[in-house]
């Protein structure tokens, strides 16, 4: 069932993504969604994150980075799926 096949996702989100409060934004979505993992902001102005949990939290997820907090614009998500490692726990914001 839907419920219990854990995946991993790596994005990478392209457009007005920082300065605008997104890590914090992904960290909150993630976190009420009960995904673990790490958000971090790119030198090429992207932000990159990896979150792990159930697909369908994680698709979850992917519709929210999609639009972003208020004041991004987001031009871009690039989407690769792989096997869990259970190596995160909890979701933080990376520097």
């Amino acid at each position: 069932d839907q419920q219990e096949s854990i995946e991993r996702l790596s994005a990478r989100i392209s457009g007005r993504v920082q300065g605008v409060g997104y890590r914090h934004f992904t960290r909150m979505r993630a976190q009420e969604l009960d995904l673990d993992g790490w958000v971090r902001n790119e030198r090429d102005e992207s932000v990159s994150l990896v979150a792990e949990g159930p697909r369908y939290r994680l698709e979850a997820l992917i519709q929210q980075l999609r639009s972003g907090p208020p004041g991004a614009r987001v031009a871009d998500v690039s989407i690769q799926w792989s096997k869990a490692t259970g190596e995160f726990t909890g979701f933080t914001v990376r520097h």
